[in-house]
């Protein structure tokens, strides 16, 4: 969950004729599933997609991260760059202690995913409904987590597997310190 602090506002009132000051106040954001799949029913569209969104469609997803009850209806314009900047790291961290390798290049399109597809991935590995609040990029970790450890082992091409061989010779003539 990231918080961020909307800065106060001082504006006229024409008709009592003074000024008045709108405090700052707190926002909770969620970066999670279930507000991709708010996000997604309202544009009926996914959300996880290389096409650029446009900039309602990016305030309609801040929107969609709200988890705050009940805040002011100008939020949106007194956001400030600080709080977008925040917005967006908050968006890019993984979340996780969790890292993985190098993964290989993927050839052709491949599949479009949905708030629907992520659900589908979750009952498929037992992951429960619950975790639909967290931040989006650790639910992908635990994701991939699943399928790495219930995938069978990839085997060695024979020439991975004789260049295996030649290195852990060669580490172990190192240790003993022989030629052969």
């Amino acid at each position: 969950m990231l918080k961020i602090t909307i800065k106060g506002d001082e504006f006229y009132d024409e008709t009592i004729e003074e000024f008045l000051t709108i405090g700052d106040f707190s926002l909770e954001l969620e970066h999670s599933l279930l507000s991709v799949s708010k996000w997604e029913s309202k544009h009926k569209k996914p959300f996880l997609s290389n096409n650029q969104k446009s900039p309602e469609e990016t305030l309609s997803y801040i929107e969609a991260m709200i988890i705050t009850p009940n805040y002011p209806i100008d939020t949106f314009t007194r956001l400030t760059r600080e709080n977008i900047n925040d917005i967006n790291e908050y968006i890019e961290s993984s979340e996780s202690a969790t890292t993985f390798g190098q993964m290989p290049e993927r050839k052709g399109r491949g599949e479009v995913i949905t708030s629907e597809l992520i659900y589908y991935w979750m009952l498929s590995f037992n992951i429960p409904f619950e975790c639909e609040r967290w931040h989006l990029n650790r639910l992908f970790a635990l994701i991939r987590v699943c399928n790495l450890k219930n995938s069978k082992p990839k085997k060695m091409s024979k020439g991975e597997l004789a260049q295996r061989n030649r290195e852990l010779n060669a580490q172990r003539r190192a240790q003993l310190g022989t030629s052969g």
